[in-house]
């Protein structure tokens, strides 16, 4: 008995019906999406360059995840030191107040301190 022929299926492209960008960072966003959508395509058909196949072999590289994850716990960490410096700022403003509401209950003025 012959073999039955199986229909050729056509590969679907993966497209992202994206809305406009309203932003330039959105704008540069959609670009990038669009150009994984072409190498991943080229990926499929064997069609894809070596410098392409080469940037995503290095993403999923141990030493590029690791650098990622430090780049990640810098940021962190300075967003923590910026939040640190703005709250003593704060507190070095409750004492000044603090400070300036006692003198006033105990009735006495920075001017008779003074002489």
């Amino acid at each position: 008995m012959p073999r039955k022929k199986k229909p050729e299926v056509a590969e679907e492209k993966v497209q992202y019906k994206l809305p406009p960008a309203l932003t330039e960072e959105a704008l540069e966003n959609k670009m990038i999406m669009k150009a994984y959508e072409v190498v991943y395509q080229r990926m499929c058909d064997g069609t894809v360059t070596s410098p392409e196949l080469v940037h995503f072999l290095r993403l999923g590289s141990t030493k590029e995840r690791e650098d990622r994850d430090l780049l990640n716990k810098k940021k962190e960490l300075l967003e923590a030191k910026t939040k640190a410096i703005n709250e003593s700022k704060s507190i070095e403003e409750l004492y000044s107040k603090a400070i300036e509401a006692m003198r006033s209950y105990s009735g006495s003025s920075e001017e008779e301190e003074d002489a």
